[in-house]
């Protein structure tokens, strides 16, 4: 008999879009001043075991006059159920400068972590009470991880493409492994991301940022996040999201006891104030359609943004993405 594990993969936040360094390595950097992020994550509140995550990050440009050389660095947390994932990244982003204007650049970033992967048997119920198979305390193991991304920007719009779990692929089942007696290995695999946005100035002090995620395991249905937010005086963002699982190819686990994993969709609302120029405080609520909306009380979200060593009022090309 092999128990094979599961492993958490690359977490949620519906705030990304606030930050996407989470996401692109290449985005390390990007408001060429040093910003620092926290998060908190509830999902599915009153659903015991549900996903508890935090998020803690810090980037910046180590050359403030050619901004070419941005670093960062990320760190996480995740529980659900008897297991949890503790991570660590460093990210480095090369900036490269497109016009004169320096109003738009091409960034490509690389980022290297680990991630310690838990599981408290402790907490699990098996059927068979004996069963050997089940570890009697907590097991971790450590997983490293690399990844890519490639991030443009311009004033109007932007768009990114990357790649999480660069060294995980068809071997890593053999690789990764708990330990040699109880468990058979970790599965891990590889995510490729896109993210892209624009900005239309609708009238004074008024603007609209439409902002698209896809993200894709090459497993499971590709999972779709569409954000619309409108922002007023540069200081107060409010808006809304969507977020649905599509089949594009058909996947090795697109069907789960005979229930299809696409379709599946959840709306949030999601707003943003910048108390002062430096200091920034996000909350979101997300709602999910399904039968499990029936047994949870939604997902909220809360995060606090930060800016370090600020010496000009605002940058010559505001940072709205």
């Amino acid at each position: 008999m092999a128990f094979h594990v599961n492993a958490q993969q690359n977490i949620q936040f519906t705030q990304y879009i606030f930050n996407s360094m989470s996401v692109n390595p290449g985005y390390t950097g990007y408001k060429e001043e040093w910003f620092g992020q926290l998060g908190l994550r509830s999902q599915w509140v009153g659903l015991e075991g549900a996903p508890r995550t935090g998020l803690l990050s810090i980037d910046g440009v180590v050359d403030p006059v050619n901004k070419r050389h941005g670093l960062g660095m990320q760190v996480t947390a995740d529980r659900l159920g008897p297991q949890s994932a503790a991570s660590a990244y460093a990210n480095y982003a090369f900036r490269l400068r497109l016009n004169e204007e320096d109003t738009q650049r091409l960034s490509f970033g690389i980022g290297a972590g680990v991630t310690q992967y838990s599981l408290e048997g402790a907490l699990l119920d098996p059927i068979d009470g004996g069963d050997q198979l089940v570890p009697a305390g907590k097991i971790s193991n450590w997983v490293p991880d690399v990844r890519f991304g490639v991030y443009y920007y311009n004033p109007k719009w932007y768009a990114g493409v990357s790649v999480m779990d660069l060294l995980s692929g068809d071997q890593s089942n053999n690789i990764f492994r708990w330990d040699n007696t109880t468990t058979d290995n970790i599965r891990r695999k590889r995510h490729l991301y896109f993210i892209g946005g624009a900005l239309f100035n609708l009238n004074r002090g008024l603007d609209f940022r439409p902002s698209l995620l896809v993200k894709e395991d090459f497993r499971g249905p590709t999972s779709l996040d569409v954000n619309a937010m409108f922002i007023f005086g540069k200081r107060f963002w409010l808006g809304a999201g969507w977020r649905t699982g599509v089949t594009v190819f058909k996947r090795e686990y697109g069907r789960v006891s005979g229930h299809s994993l696409s379709g599946r969709n959840s709306f949030s609302a999601v707003t943003q104030i910048y108390v002062t120029d430096a200091l920034r405080i996000g909350y979101s609520y997300d709602h999910i359609v399904s039968r499990l909306s029936s047994v949870q009380n939604g997902s909220h979200e809360v995060t606090l943004g930060i800016t370090f060593g600020r010496q000009q009022p605002r940058l010559l090309s505001p940072r709205f993405f």
